[in-house]
């Protein structure tokens, strides 16, 4: 079997950490390297052709899940033509629905990862990756009037529990209060 060229190297460490970024949301970092490759359509001794360690790659993946979630939030200012509150708006929306809940794989990866960052503490750069990824969206969330950490807490605590509570009545309600509390529709009295 012939060498890979450059460019055909760097596209499958491209298709290895996004696969990795879907796989790690959805089913936690402990997926095996011979899984991770399968699902690329890669071969397992492949992966040390691109990666130093697994852990490596956890750190990459991380990076690039935060960066899919950096563009949903370009994508939403976009939207709503720079209108930052009504961008954020969506984005409490999108995140705290049913479609969000159900696809763990392409959604937020502070969700997603915070149980794998809490467990794990032998992967110091994860653990940057994470830190910084949930400050930069608790930043991105912040108001004049709401902190951006008090509102992604109470986005990432609905999604966690919510898919935790999925086949239940409960999960869509948790997402309906969790939303309407982030928006202001919840009446004093």
């Amino acid at each position: 079997m012939g060498r890979v060229s450059q460019a055909q190297a760097r596209e499958n460490r491209k298709r290895v950490v996004e696969t990795a970024s879907r796989l790690f949301r959805e089913q936690g970092t402990s997926v095996s390297v011979a899984d991770l490759m399968k699902a690329a359509g890669l071969t397992h001794g492949g992966f040390y052709k691109q990666f130093d360690s697994k852990e490596a790659l956890i750190d990459e993946a991380v990076r690039h899940a935060f960066d899919e979630l950096a563009q949903w939030r370009t994508t939403a200012l976009e939207e709503h033509e720079g209108r930052r509150e009504e961008a954020q708006q969506a984005m409490i929306d999108a995140y705290l629905s049913p479609r969000h809940r159900d696809n763990a794989s392409t959604g937020c990866p502070a969700a997603a990862l915070a149980a794998d960052m809490a467990r794990d503490s032998g992967d110091p750069e994860a653990h940057r990756a994470y830190s910084e990824g949930v400050q930069d969206f608790a930043a991105w969330l912040a108001t004049d009037d709401q902190d951006g950490i008090t509102r992604l807490c109470t986005m990432l605590g609905a999604v966690a529990l919510a898919r935790a509570v999925k086949d239940s009545p409960l999960s869509d309600q948790i997402l309906t209060t969790a939303r309407a509390t982030l928006s202001g529709d919840l009446r004093e009295g």
